[in-house]
């Protein structure tokens, strides 16, 4: 079914606080369009309200036809107790609905004694309009599909085996959810997108955890839908490769546009954009300023005009007060005049500064000359075996690795950290090793206690108040570092990892999958402050301009479980 989906007027937030308004939107089949703003802008408040989730604090969402298959993927992978593989993309591509509408509505339809709807409809007509709904879903064949994706996204099924060259991690369709590692639960999180059937597409963040061959996946299953999509994500190379248009919810000016054209069109029309308001705005401060000037001038001529022409004339000088009056109202008219011009000005607001994050790395001594080595080590967890695997890391080399989902990335980022005994060889980590971190579950800083009181323990050192200020530099204000840690978004967890690598000193950068949850401009601030850090570094990513844009040295390629130098 092709559908369409028109926003009018749309106003979005939560409690009294309005984060975007009088926005409008149309989605139409082969729409893609890429939404874009700094975190806490209102992304996944319109993302809601488009998919009729939560309710608009003004304005319309319709849909032609009325029950076109809205699909929404939000941000994290929600992980209930209790429910398996199977359960979980049955729920996320909208199956497990439909099919319990369409269950009740047979029961209705059986029901020798019905009770009357009170929307009056007959129940056989609920009934064909429910089992149309099954049906477009792809519930009728989603068990035979399921198994064909899981194994082709390299999740091997129990007693099944995975495509070759894939990264193989073995489940069964009653694997538990809560079980799963998070590389595993992006693969299902992606399968789920795979097997869903919409009209209309809405991804909040589908990029994070996705290694390069879901990343390429996702860009295939995008760019082949017929139907509109709505994304929003961080990841540039992906917004270049699949949007048609871009949404910016622009929060410092208060304002949002749809730009026309591709993302790298997008970024060269705004920075247009914004040097021409810039540009208009000097013009008329410059302008505005000059003739305020002036009239100041004029205006104090006129004064000292009168002022000489009392101490000067001769009581019974009637001429020459005449000409000194008639002077001092040519200089009054003059004054007038300009100030005249001043108010005929058009007003331009002047453009508000956006918020930057001016992030740097807090440095300290050099670490000794081999920072850690690993000597035909083997490690295990679980059934996972890294390794026998040798390597030696020197002070001050920039280092890349990257690999599949699964492949022990993590593992060896472990390893090398001394956190993992081997099970077979050594392991060592050198000596005055100051290690800063931002990991892929962002769990250094979590729990119930507030965020400024789980930040100042880690840095015992800081005040109270400049442990705030620089919370705040980083966009976490008040109503931030008092809530508990767990409840903050994984962005703002994100920004409070950095704020801690800047508040202590560290010889020894690991970051792992750091861009998941950071806004674009957040994204290139990072990079702007890894290119002036002078320690060592270990980055894994799957950010492909990221991978570009910051200086490596080394190469490290991982998978199952062998690293690889290129």
């Amino acid at each position: 079914m092709t559908a369409t989906l028109v926003a009018q007027g749309l106003a979005g937030g939560y409690a009294h606080r309005t984060l975007f308004d009088s926005l409008n939107l149309t989605v139409a089949p082969g729409d893609v369009i890429g939404v874009v703003g700094v975190n806490g802008a209102g992304k996944s408040t319109l993302l809601k309200i488009l998919a009729g989730v939560e309710q608009p604090q003004a304005g319309t969402v319709t849909l032609s036809p009325a029950d076109a298959f809205i699909g929404w993927l939000p941000q994290e992978h929600e992980r209930i107790p209790g429910e398996t593989i199977a359960d979980y993309i049955a729920r996320r591509t909208g199956c497990a609905e439909a099919t319990r509408e369409m269950d009740d509505a047979a029961a209705a339809l059986g029901d020798l004694n019905p009770t009357p709807r009170p929307d009056g409809k007959d129940p056989a007509d609920v009934y064909s309009a429910a089992l149309d709904r099954w049906l477009a879903s792809g519930a009728a064949d989603l068990d035979e599909r399921l198994p064909i994706v899981l194994a082709d996204l390299g999740l091997t099924l129990s007693g099944g085996s995975a495509i070759p060259g894939g990264s193989a991690s073995s489940v069964s369709q009653d694997s538990l959810m809560t079980s799963l590692s998070g590389g595993q639960a992006a693969r299902v999180g992606l399968a789920a997108l795979l097997l869903s059937r919409f009209d209309i597409v809405l991804l909040d963040e589908p990029t994070n955890d996705l290694d390069l061959d879901g990343l390429e996946r996702l860009e295939s299953f995008v760019q082949g839908l017929r139907g509109g999509v709505v994304l929003v994500s961080h990841d540039r190379e992906f917004l270049a490769r699949c949007v048609t248009r871009v949404l910016e919810l622009d929060l410092a000016q208060g304002s949002n546009r749809v730009f026309g054209g591709g993302y790298d069109s997008y970024l060269e029309e705004r920075e247009t954009d914004r040097r021409h308001k810039r540009e208009k705005y000097d013009e008329f401060a410059e302008k505005k300023a000059d003739l305020v000037g002036r009239a100041r001038t004029q205006r104090e001529w006129s004064s000292q005009g009168v002022r000489n022409a009392m101490k000067k004339a001769p009581d019974n000088d009637k001429i020459r007060r005449k000409a000194s009056a008639e002077s001092s109202e040519k200089q009054a008219q003059k004054v007038r005049q300009m100030e005249s011009r001043i108010a005929r000005l058009d007003e331009v607001d002047e453009p508000r500064k956006e918020w930057q994050l001016e992030f740097t790395i807090g440095a300290a001594p050099r670490s000794s000359t081999v920072v850690s080595t690993l000597s035909n080590a083997m490690f295990r967890q679980g059934g996972f075996t890294l390794g026998p695997v040798s390597i030696q890391i020197n002070a001050g080399e920039r280092i890349g690795i990257t690999g599949p989902n699964g492949a022990g990335k993590s593992t060896l980022l472990r390893a090398l950290l001394g956190r993992l005994e081997p099970v077979e060889g050594t392991a060592s980590l050198g000596s005055s090793v100051r290690i800063g971190e931002i990991d892929q579950a962002r769990s250094l800083l979590a729990g119930d206690r507030p965020l400024a009181l789980s930040f100042e323990e880690l840095v015992p050192d800081m005040a109270s108040g400049e442990v705030r200020t620089l919370l705040a530099k980083f966009g976490l204000k008040a109503d931030h570092v008092n809530r508990p840690v767990d409840e903050l978004s994984p962005g703002e967890r994100t920004r409070a990892g950095l704020a801690l690598l800047q508040a202590r000193g560290i010889n020894l950068l690991v970051l792992d999958e750091p861009t998941n949850h950071l806004d674009l401009a957040a994204i290139e601030q990072l990079e702007q402050a890894l290119e002036t850090y002078e320690g060592t570094l270990l980055l894994v990513t799957h950010d492909r301009r990221m991978l570009g844009n910051v200086h490596t040295d080394r190469h490290w390629r991982v998978e199952a479980g062998q690293v690889t130098e290129l």
